[in-house]
């Protein structure tokens, strides 16, 4: 399904029936990133997942895939379901996402999931690297960037021993463009610095995580969760900056207990 925000028609998809938990995927991914969870919620939660702008089946619009952009179009979708309360999940630049649409809309949160993301902003190095990439995704185009990509963000045991699950992995970012993956990069390198917002935070928060996460690693995790009052932290064996798509059993076991709390 389709709906207009700004300059983008954006794709989103909902399954299953009940309390609301909107889904936000990583970079470079699209909404199945996040179906081999969803299908395990959907008997007991009406679970909304979004191709965020440039990425999956929705349009880049025009210029950098900021945070305050994806924020918006998050509300416009809200909007447009009716959604006025839910537990938000966020994974990588989801998460990004997600510390924005508190600053902007935090009466919407019902509870809140950080998935292998973290609070700072880009150092100077790290932006610089981003803007190279997002000139090689122009130059090159998606496939270079996404194969460059992909060891950084599954475990080196799943990258071993499950090269379907890599494969498969691969296949959410297929629909991925140059356009979208340089809008999205330049987005990434704007970010604000979201630690001072953890202190900010006040409602029901667990963060999840791949323990063999690089581009997120522990210690990250482990400030977020010192950072929010009162939140959880769980981390996922075997699994990597994907961890809710290399381990989605894992994942759903963590995420359960807290959504039963929460979303009920």
């Amino acid at each position: 399904m389709n709906f207009r925000s700004g300059n983008a028609e954006l794709y989103f998809q909902v399954i299953g029936r009940g309390p609301e938990i909107v889904f936000l995927h990583p970079f470079p991914s699209s909404h199945e990133f996040w179906l081999p969870v969803t299908q395990q919620l959907m008997e007991e939660h009406r679970c909304v997942m979004l191709d965020l702008r440039g990425l999956g089946q929705s349009e880049a619009g025009d210029g950098p895939a900021t945070m305050p952009k994806h924020a918006e179009d998050l509300d416009r979708l809200c909007n447009h379901l009716g959604i006025g309360r839910a537990v938000f999940v966020g994974c990588s630049i989801g998460g990004y996402v997600l510390f924005e649409f508190w600053r902007r809309h935090r009466e919407r949160f019902a509870g809140l999931v950080l998935v292998d993301t973290k609070s700072p902003a880009d150092t100077d190095a790290e932006r610089a690297n981003r803007l190279k990439l997002a000139e090689r995704a122009e130059n090159e185009g998606p496939a270079v960037v996404i194969e460059a990509m992909l060891p950084r963000l599954l475990a080196e045991s799943t990258q071993r021993n499950r090269r379907d699950v890599v494969e498969a992995a691969r296949q959410t970012m297929a629909r991925s463009t140059s356009q979208g993956l340089a809008a999205n990069i330049r987005g990434m390198a704007e970010r604000e610095d979201s630690t001072p917002t953890l202190g900010t935070i006040g409602i029901p928060t667990i963060v999840i995580g791949g323990r063999e996460d690089v581009p997120s690693p522990q210690a990250e995790l482990e400030r977020l969760a010192h950072g929010i009052r009162g939140a959880e932290l769980r981390l996922i064996e075997k699994a990597g900056h994907f961890a809710a798509f290399e381990q989605p059993d894992q994942f759903v076991r963590a995420l359960r207990p807290f959504l039963h709390r929460v979303a009920s």
